[in-house]
């Protein structure tokens, strides 16, 4: 079960026109063009707000870091 050699191909082809009209195959073709080219574009929205949400939470992160070393421990401990 390989590849669908020519012959195939044709006769898929041929079906497809039969079943949809040689009008409509360009208006299928196209919609499925802009729903792949929406779907790149959603995953691409969604990869560039993980990378600015990561940014986010590195710069929240740096100025909790600098209060707490900014702090002076106290020495608790008794001296006898």
């Amino acid at each position: 079960m390989g590849m669908p050699s020519m012959p195939e191909l044709l006769v898929i082809l041929a079906i497809v026109v039969l079943l949809f009209g040689a009008k409509k195959i360009p208006d299928l073709a196209k919609g499925l063009g802009s729903g792949i080219k929406n779907f790149k574009k959603a995953m691409k929205e969604d990869e560039e707000s993980e990378v600015s949400v990561t940014k986010s939470e590195k710069i929240e992160e740096a100025p909790k870091n600098e209060k707490s070393a900014s702090t002076p421990i106290q020495d608790t401990t008794k001296q006898a």
